[in-house]
């Protein structure tokens, strides 16, 4: 998607750039809809620490307690600005970047 023209009001809306669709092989995908997480994730998700209100657990970099798995935003700190979230998400791309190329576990050690 791209930012198309301004309308009468002076908003752009997103508009699709053709030929730019892919697709990214996953194991599991997490929707993020909502205020809080889902408890499904929970209780089906071994390993996956969560505190008494249901958020995950992660650390500053979205490093959850289950190796390779990451959270941010609400999922983490409960329902919150989504400027926070947009911080959660930028700070956790960076770390499964790290993680991907081997550079950091995904439990956080080096």
């Amino acid at each position: 998607m791209e930012l198309g023209e301004p309308d009468e009001s002076g908003r752009r809306s997103p508009v699709p750039v053709p030929g730019s669709e892919f697709e990214v092989e996953t194991d599991a995908v997490i929707m993020a809809l909502g205020t809080s997480p889902n408890p499904l994730i929970a209780r089906t998700t071994a390993g996956l620490e969560t505190n008494r209100r249901g958020c995950i657990v992660a650390d500053e970099d979205g490093v959850t307690s289950r190796p390779g798995v990451f959270a941010g935003g609400d999922a983490v700190t409960g329902a919150a600005t989504v400027i926070l979230a947009m911080g959660a998400g930028r700070k956790a791309a960076a770390a499964i970047d790290r993680y991907i190329r081997g550079t950091v576990s995904g439990d956080g050690t080096c």
